[in-house]
């Protein structure tokens, strides 16, 4: 891969009034991150131009609809920050701050990291940026547009945790996307898109984001204000895949739990029988050797706040919760209908005893690596819901869109689907695993 050039993109003032500067403190949700590593997408499009179409005209609309995108979230071009006299970190922004825009062209073959089949864990690095980060403070968000000629380009983007929940961040791309394709004077956003920046609005009464500060300066500490990120390395000989579950699919995982169990509280949703099946297959696959298996669950909070937080509020309001049930019971015959009443617990609880009920164990959850005793935990990260494949840059809707990310935290991903139909799940895996995965996923879907 070439570098063509990296480019500092500052937010425009065309589309929104900007201010000289600004400060936002870091809420609860948002310091629970603070060093887990960045979160990074690639979307791929299809682009059958030689470069010089590409340089000339794609490239040309793509900067300058992000400066327009920026000028409606500033922020993201400003910097992370925990200045002595605060107590919690700061997103600070001053007139004049940019995002960082890198261009490259590769050859790299297209087809085969756009298609189904499986790739490397490893070779979709190359197509996202990375953030400037030091002890002192850190960059929030980075770009990067990737040509393969003849064949298609990629954006990559990466995210500060700390700073956006997926909602948040593929808010931003869909509205960068909408700029770039369809963006006339005064370049106003629809409603849906329009970012809500005012942290105040989490209320925090029993001060658990000061509890989660005291734990980050302990770490390393005392009194360590570090904003360096945690080192995950990619495990060796990792597999990256993307399974699609059709609404068919969907709809067979609920008749067999529904044979096999009369129970008028499971919830029968798409996530819970997708998570439910995606787990039990991939315990069969990989082995099941824990004794103890956790569902890392991150659910939506905007909603359940007191006062509601806007559904387009620019920051992290996820909570977390862990379906633990027995690895054999998943391995049996009657795995999917385990994991279905498992997920179905943890969801009633949250809803009964509120969504906030465990966040002051949330830190544990998340550093201790969810671990109650012989446990083996894996995330959901994504949703369906955030709508991904829908952005599109004026040149038609992405080929294929993968959490890059994943392969460092083992978590599934889940997304809408390319086709409208159903969702997919993106995991990574040894090769191995990743083959009998497949295997066992396409074989109970047929059965």
């Amino acid at each position: 891969m070439k570098v063509v050039e990296v480019e500092s993109i500052a937010p425009s003032s065309e589309s929104k009034e900007l201010p000289t500067e600004a400060s936002f403190a870091l809420t609860f949700f948002d310091i629970l991150w603070l060093r887990l590593p960045p979160v990074q997408r690639v979307f791929f499009y299809e682009f059958h131009h030689p470069s010089d179409v590409f340089f000339d005209t794609l490239l040309p609309k793509l900067k300058r609809s992000l400066s327009l995108a920026l000028g409606h979230f500033y922020p993201l071009a400003g910097h992370l920050t925990w200045p002595t006299h605060s107590t919690k970190p700061l997103i600070v922004y001053n007139q004049g701050d940019t995002l960082s825009l890198t261009v490259a062209e590769s050859d790299a073959d297209f087809n085969h990291l756009a298609g189904t089949n499986f790739t490397e864990a490893t070779e979709t690095h190359p197509f996202v940026p990375p953030l400037t980060i030091s002890h002192e403070q850190t960059t929030l968000f980075a770009v990067q547009v990737t040509l393969f000629p003849n064949a298609g380009f990629a954006i990559g983007i990466t995210s500060h945790h700390a700073v956006l929940d997926g909602k948040a961040s593929t808010t931003f791309v869909k509205s960068w996307a909408y700029l770039c394709r369809e963006a006339q004077p005064p370049y106003s956003l629809p409603a849906e898109w329009v970012p809500f920046f005012d942290r105040e609005i989490v209320k925090d009464p029993t001060k658990i984001g000061e509890k989660y500060s005291r734990d980050w300066l302990k770490m390393g500490g005392p009194n360590n204000r570090s904003l360096k990120v945690s080192e995950m390395p990619v495990p060796e000989e990792a597999t990256r895949g993307l399974f699609h579950l059709s609404s068919s699919g969907i709809e067979k995982l609920k008749q067999i739990v529904q044979s096999k169990e009369n129970n008028t509280n499971l919830h029968l949703s798409t996530f819970v029988l997708a998570a439910a099946y995606s787990m039990v297959c991939r315990v069969k696959a990989e082995g099941g050797q824990s004794t103890s298996t956790g569902f890392g669950l991150n659910v939506d909070c905007r909603r359940q706040m007191e006062p509601p937080v806007p559904p387009t509020y620019l920051g992290n309001c996820v909570g977390i919760t862990v379906a633990i049930t027995e690895t054999k019971d998943l391995l049996g015959e009657d795995g999917l209908v385990v994991a279905v009443k498992a997920l179905s617990e943890a969801l009633g609880t949250l809803k009964k005893e509120g969504f906030l009920h465990e966040a002051e164990d949330w830190w544990k959850m998340v550093y201790e690596s969810y671990k109650v005793g012989d446990t083996k935990t894996a995330a959901f990260a994504g949703s369906p819901r955030f709508d991904i494949y829908s952005s599109d840059f004026g040149w038609g809707k992405p080929t294929k869109v993968e959490m890059v990310s994943i392969d460092r935290t083992a978590a599934f991903c889940f997304s809408d689907s390319r086709t409208g139909d159903g969702i997919e799940i993106g995991f990574v895996t040894k090769k191995k695993a990743m083959e009998t995965f497949a295997s066992l996923f396409e074989e109970g879907l047929r059965s």
